[in-house]
């Protein structure tokens, strides 16, 4: 049996690095996708598998970023001074945790940025969540590229709404001469 034989779900094909053996190479890569413009359907919806944040994980985030706020370090400060009770995950650690369930490798999009972000509710330690990402929207910008729109609505618990965002990516055209008329002018 080939690798040909069978059909990947993510990762048709990807980039050909010429420092690995041509048999490894020439193997989709997991977890990358090599969709264009063209490609990219309006109104699909995706859903993530689902992450429980622990408390290493909120631990190890807060000390990389250096977030020491007593919501998310202090444990006797949020149980006896805290709005909540209990400590927070950080809502910097949410976006980003909620954003990587859902996300894949294209090598052909481009983050351009991230609007309406909103911390809808708290996220505490023990709390597992997930992501729903909907495309929104794409329009010509550029000689080479597009510009993609997908919302994000990462969930706790049995779907409760903790956040929302908006993903702005560019991404290459396949016939770039078929949008040439339609980019926006300098």
């Amino acid at each position: 049996m080939t690798t040909e034989d069978f059909a990947p779900t993510v990762g048709v094909s990807s980039t050909h690095p010429k420092d690995m053996p041509r048999e490894h190479a020439d193997l989709p890569v997991w977890n990358a996708e090599n969709w264009l413009y063209e490609d990219w359907p309006v109104g699909q919806k995706i859903r993530s598998l689902r992450r429980t944040i622990g408390e290493s994980d909120s631990h190890l985030f807060n000390v990389l970023v250096t977030d020491i706020h007593p919501y998310v370090q202090d444990q006797k400060f949020a149980e006896t001074e805290g709005v909540f009770g209990r400590r927070l995950v950080a809502g910097a650690f949410v976006f980003s945790a909620g954003l990587g369930l859902v996300a894949t490798n294209c090598v052909n999009a481009f983050s351009y940025g991230y609007d309406k972000l909103r911390f809808i509710k708290p996220v505490f330690i023990g709390d597992t969540i997930y992501t729903v990402r909907t495309n929104l929207e794409k329009r010509p910008k550029y000689a080479e590229m597009g510009l993609i729109r997908a919302s994000y609505e990462v969930f706790k618990g049995e779907g409760e709404l903790v956040l929302y965002c908006e993903h702005l990516q560019t991404v290459r055209y396949r016939d770039a001469t078929a949008f040439a008329d339609q980019v926006e002018k300098k």
